[in-house]
């Protein structure tokens, strides 16, 4: 028996594609779509508005394939983290944070990490796999539906309680290229979920072809996880800085701008007492930065077992942060949610079977400017 297409597999192209092979017309994808992904319906006989022969071929041949929830915990300051099997013994997260004007879906896009930076616990499990555009867009098709925020009948408006999506969760986006692609154009397709590129965040460590390729292909706005004010320091905390360091990646940043929905890159920099907090390294990013347009993250540490690392005080951030404020760099301090169960930023850790062996290997990483010891893996 042929496996079942898993139609959340397929972005708009790909459901057209999959009706016009079975005979039925262009019309049909559409409805299709927004039945699946507006209304959150996956029971074809739930469909009314298919004819009842399609509705019967699809129940024959496709489904709508959701995620199991191994855990669904919910944080005192209301955010919400689903653990979500995604088989063969991997697990990803996925992150709800509520907020006063806005709710904001994180996303994984893959079963554990393989770029690997020293204050990330999914780095440090390895990296078992890329999830599917089924696996992607699942995270945001099952919080709708959890949330309580779909559509009637594929037709009308529900509730919009997600209104922004990161691709921040386990994983590189832009390392898992095509799925992500797919599961982007069905985030901002007006018969799914019709979000804004402006509320679609992606976040990347710094893969700089792919992120040329984004520009051409689907820019949404972007975040970069830089976390360091030179190369030999963000070697170290971002060891793809040793591939695409960051001459190179800055240069990829404004080539990103030229068709940006946003005039600005977001730069994300967690904070690491003694580390990349000093007053020179602010200095150093002023100087770094000066010719892309762009706000800076301040992203207090969130520790987590054998990290080895301590964050900055409250203190020390505010005070890296005036620097860059007297630059005139728009800088913003990120309130941590959610580390009462660890959904909070750089703590995403879910299940994975490591294909990598990081711990077999027992990753070494050399002391840092300003550190005193050697930190292995597991330490």
């Amino acid at each position: 028996m042929n496996a079942r297409t898993n139609l959340l597999d397929l972005d708009a192209d790909g459901m057209a594609g999959w009706c016009a092979e079975h005979g039925e017309k262009a019309f049909r994808a559409t409805q299709l779509l927004r039945w699946i992904h507006r209304s959150g319906v996956a029971d074809f006989g739930a469909m009314t508005t298919l004819a009842r022969s399609l509705r019967e071929r699809l129940a024959d041949t496709a489904e709508v394939r959701e995620l199991p929830v191994s855990s669904d915990h919910t944080s005192d300051d209301g955010t919400r983290k689903w653990l979500l099997d995604v088989g063969a013994g991997d697990a990803v997260e996925t992150v709800f944070i509520p907020e006063a004007r806005r709710g904001t879906l994180c996303i994984s896009t893959q079963a554990g990490c393989a770029v690997n930076c020293r204050f990330c616990s999914t780095g440090k499990q390895g990296f078992s796999r890329n999830l599917t555009t089924g696996e992607i867009i699942g995270q945001l098709w099952l919080a709708n539906r959890k949330l309580g925020a779909v559509a009637k009948g594929g037709e009308e408006d529900g509730e919009r309680v997600i209104s922004n999506v990161v691709l921040m969760g386990m994983g590189e986006p832009l390392l898992n290229y095509q799925p992500t692609l797919s599961a982007l154009r069905l985030m901002l397709d007006d018969n799914a979920y019709g979000l804004s590129r402006r509320r679609v965040t992606l976040s990347t460590s710094g893969v700089v072809p792919m992120m040329d390729r984004l520009r051409d292909d689907c820019p949404v706005a972007l975040a970069v996880s830089l976390h360091a004010s030179n190369d030999a320091l963000r070697d170290e905390l971002v060891p793809l800085n040793r591939k695409y360091p960051l001459r190179e990646l800055l240069a990829a940043c404004n080539r990103y701008l030229d068709r940006a929905p946003r005039d600005f890159v977001t730069f994300e920099y967690v904070m690491l007492d003694g580390i990349n907090d000093g007053d020179g390294h602010a200095r150093e990013l002023v100087s770094l930065v000066r010719d892309t347009p762009c706000k800076f993250n301040l992203i207090p540490f969130n520790g987590f077992p054998g990290a080895g690392l301590k964050g900055s005080s409250r203190d020390r951030i505010r005070a890296f942060g005036e620097t860059l404020l007297q630059a005139g760099i728009v800088t913003t301090i990120r309130k941590t949610r959610g580390d009462d169960i660890d959904a909070a930023c750089g703590q995403l850790a879910g299940a994975v079977r490591d294909r990598t062996r990081l711990a077999e290997r027992g990753t070494r990483i050399v002391p840092l400017v300003g550190e005193r010891r050697t930190v292995g893996a597991g330490a």
